[in-house]
């Protein structure tokens, strides 16, 4: 069977563009009822550049974060069991993720000035602590209304990006973390 040269041509045009118009619709019109990120994706919104009192008296610069990825808890200085489970995921996914863990850094803001138990600070080598005004810390992390309920992820960028719950599944959030650093040249 001998095909006319025009419908050749068009075949071959058809061919080429298919695959474009189909990726199109189906970008438009479906979406995945799930994704395989375990963390909640948040709008971005970006952690200000602010100096901030330490609790051993000194300032802690939020600017020297950039380039990593940040681990964020927020929680009192008399830290209870939720807040001890926090920093014991936070340390845990840290060590987990192996040679990438320089690429990360946690951090815990306290809302007010306060300074943790000296066994506790033992027990979490590296974190950076700092004191910040609650009403600053609810616009960094907007629109979650308690913020002792997450541990947010910032980006090497400086934005708030993710947040999961305060007793995290532990494995899942470090796939997650392995993906991000995987996939990410930044941090």
């Amino acid at each position: 069977m001998k095909l006319a040269p025009r419908t050749t041509l068009l075949l071959i045009a058809a061919i080429c563009v298919l695959p474009f118009l189909g990726s199109t619709l189906a970008y438009k019109f479906w979406r995945p009822d799930t994704t395989i990120n375990y963390g909640e994706l948040v709008t971005p919104r970006p952690l200000p550049a602010a100096t901030l009192p330490a609790p051993d008296g000194g300032k802690f610069d939020t600017a020297s974060l950039r380039g990593r990825w940040v681990l964020v808890q927020v929680d009192e200085a008399s830290c209870d069991e939720r807040c001890r489970y926090k920093l014991y995921s936070m340390r845990q996914v840290r060590a987990a993720v192996g040679k990438d863990m320089t690429r990360i850094e946690r951090l815990w803001l306290m809302p007010a000035a306060g300074r943790p138990d000296e066994e506790l600070l033992r027990a979490v080598p590296g974190m950076q602590i700092a004191a910040a005004p609650s009403a600053d810390m609810q616009a960094w992390f907007a629109p979650a209304t308690e913020l002792r309920d997450h541990i947010w992820l910032v980006d090497p960028l400086g934005n708030v990006m993710m947040r999961y719950p305060a007793r995290p599944d532990g494995k899942a959030m470090i796939r997650d973390i392995e993906r991000l650093l995987k996939y990410s040249r930044a941090g």
